[in-house]
């Protein structure tokens, strides 16, 4: 469910983006780092908007990575520490054993 509201959303967003690019279509003048130019203002809105999803994506990305490596970290933590666990058990049955003859 978590995921068709977010897809609703996108489409929701992206249909108001659309909406509001094609209603300006006039041409601006855009001043870059080193030059300027002139072109139709939808192309700057989607251009920007395009440019803003792609440097979500990218730091998503990186975040999704760094949260699957600890992850795995984890869990590689977890099966040491049961192992650890059933390494004690066998030693303290032993042991009992040994005090009880």
């Amino acid at each position: 469910m978590k995921g068709q509201t977010y897809v609703i959303l996108a489409i929701s967003f992206i249909i108001l983006i659309s909406i509001f690019a094609v209603l300006n279509v006039e041409v601006v003048e855009v001043n870059y780092l080193f030059w300027s130019g002139t072109s139709p203002l939808v192309f700057v809105i989607l251009f920007s908007v395009l440019l803003g999803g792609v440097v979500t994506a990218f730091v998503s990305m990186k975040k999704y990575y760094e949260l699957k490596r600890e992850n795995k970290r984890l869990r590689q933590q977890i099966i040491s520490l049961e192992t650890e666990l059933e390494e004690f058990k066998t030693s303290s049955l032993s042991s009992e054993t040994d005090n009880n003859n």
